[in-house]
């Protein structure tokens, strides 16, 4: 960006500053552009939300406040639409729009839309508020019946959990509810896109979590990374490469190196393409830029790479899980 004072190239700055919001302060890694020239500090819509997003995200988290993408998913689950959504909880419908594109819910707003989130809870909503009768009724409240999880017999085993961490969005997600559909589907873009080996893959989602919480201060997936000797990792790893490949997501084949090695190779199906849909635009353009910028790297130089990243170095001491706040050093993505 280039000052308009100067018509000079300003350096992008990144500094430990303490914002406010409701009477709350909390620290933020403030991005700006510095005119050296001048000494004037600019910033551009992007930078504000960034930096907006770091005071909202870490208030949400203090207060333990749904995230927008949980609000829209309670919403999906149920199969309402925004306007009837807004009548059920008893808010104006901008009210809640504005819940869903990012605005905070003050806390009695935002227990209540947790409380829905209860298929029984929901249900008690729905009948009260009189926005459906009869026949039409009867129709949703035995949709909402079905997602009832207490009526399974395996209720108390989550398998999204099981593999992706407790839902709780955190610095350790990205500040994302974890969705393992939406990794499983990274997984398989990757798949296509460059047929990694295992290894490579690791660090090609975990550039790609990481690079999209540098840009919007959100993961792609939630999903939780950790440091281990050969660079970062989903955490149960493992298990979700299995799952999908049970599922026929994509295939995975043995290959044996010279040196006797095993590598873990992922190649896609045919009969099972990558699903866009899943992604907002912005985070198809951060997978393609991870995939391009890593497709003629191989699995040692990108394990050497990652080696860079102060994400691995500081914490691979004890194998711990990496915050998403090492996405702001990022330094090859």
């Amino acid at each position: 960006m280039k000052s308009p004072i100067t018509g000079k190239a300003m350096i992008l700055t990144k500094e430990r500053r303490t914002m406010t919001f409701r009477k709350t302060e909390f620290e933020v890694l403030y991005h700006f552009y510095l005119c050296e020239d001048s000494g004037e500090q600019f910033t551009t819509t992007e930078l504000d939300e960034v930096n907006l997003n770091q005071l909202y995200n870490q208030y949400r988290s203090k207060h333990r406040l749904p995230f927008p993408d949980e609000v829209v998913a309670m919403r999906e689950k149920y199969g309402l639409p925004a306007i009837k959504m807004a009548e059920v909880l008893g808010f104006g419908v901008n009210v809640y729009r504005n819940y869903e594109n990012g605005e905070i819910p003050s806390e009695s707003n935002g227990r209540l839309i947790q409380l829905a989130q209860d298929p029984k809870e929901f249900a008690k909503l729905l009948k009260l508020s009189g926005v459906y009768e009869g026949a039409e009724l009867e129709k949703r409240l035995n949709k909402i019946e079905s997602l009832d999880e207490s009526k399974d017999p395996f209720f108390g085993f989550n398998l999204e959990e099981y593999m992706m961490g407790e839902k709780l969005p955190d610095i350790y997600t990205g500040f994302k509810v974890p969705q393992l559909d939406k990794f499983i589907e990274m997984v398989v873009f990757f798949t296509w896109k460059l047929k990694p080996f295992k290894t490579k893959l690791n660090k090609l989602l975990f550039y790609a979590d990481f690079l999209n919480f540098k840009k919007t201060c959100y993961s792609i997936s939630g999903a939780r990374y950790m440091a281990i000797q050969m660079g970062p990792v989903p955490r149960n790893f493992g298990a979700l490469f299995e799952y999908a490949a049970k599922k026929d997501f994509i295939d995975i084949f043995y290959t044996e190196f010279p040196n006797g090695a095993m590598g873990e190779h992922f190649i896609p199906r045919d009969d099972r393409p990558f699903k866009p849909e899943y992604f907002t635009t912005h985070e198809i353009e951060v997978l393609e830029a991870v995939a391009e910028k890593f497709v003629s790297t191989n699995t040692s130089q990108i394990i050497d790479i990652s080696h860079e990243e102060n994400g691995w170095k500081e914490n691979v001491d004890g194998f711990k899980d990496i915050s998403y706040l090492y996405g702001f050093e990022l330094k090859n993505a």
